[in-house]
Formats: structure tokens, sequence, C-alpha cells
């Protein structure tokens, strides 16, 4: 494996495409399906149960249990983005958007 293959960026980028291809695959034969063909309220739903698991790990400090939640939530936040038409650039946009402002500035921003 080299750094390439576990740089955040390329490795997020691969997992994007892996999800939108498996739109409209059958979902017996694909988990990402059968997420995606129970539209946003399901996947909305897994990603929320997913982040739960993530901070409840990042509790007990075990990290390697707190990376496998992560990985899991950075999954289904792919695919519920997928199944909304959001897509990593859409988000990488607003985070660009962001930088170098205040949290409570942008907050504020928004109310």
């Amino acid at each position: 494996m080299t750094n390439k293959d576990v740089e955040i960026g390329a490795v997020l980028t691969r997992l994007e495409e892996t999800v939108a291809a498996r739109r409209g695959a059958s979902a017996d034969a694909s988990y990402t399906a059968s997420l995606l063909a129970g539209g946003p309220q399901k996947c909305a739903k897994k990603f929320g149960e997913e982040a739960v698991e993530a901070a409840l790990a990042a509790v007990s400090g075990d990290k390697t249990h707190i990376s496998e939640e992560a990985a899991d939530v950075l999954y289904h936040l792919i695919v519920m983005l997928n199944v909304s038409g959001i897509t990593m650039d859409d988000v990488a946009r607003v985070l660009v958007r962001r930088e170098g402002v205040s949290g409570h500035q942008e907050k504020a921003s928004r109310q």
C-alpha cells in the first residue's frame, strides 16, 4: 500500500465512486444498494446510529475502536449524501467557504 492509497481525499473519492456505482444494484446483493433503496430516511437513520456508536467509542479511549466507528460514520455519511443528491465536492465548497471564519461567526450567520 502506498501513501496515496491511504490519503484521506483519495480514499473518500474512491468510496464516493463505489457508493454511486451501487445505485440501482440489487438490494439483495449490495448493502449499499439496500440503504439507498430505503431512501433518505433509512440512510439518515443509519448514519445517526453510527454517529452515536462513534461517540460512545470516543469515550472508551480505544483508538482502534474509534477508528473503526469513524470509518463507519464516513461511509454512512457518503451514502446519506448520495441518496440526497449531494457530492463530497458540494460539502468541500462549504468547508472552503468557512475556512478562516470563527465557528461562532459562521453559526451566527446562519441564524
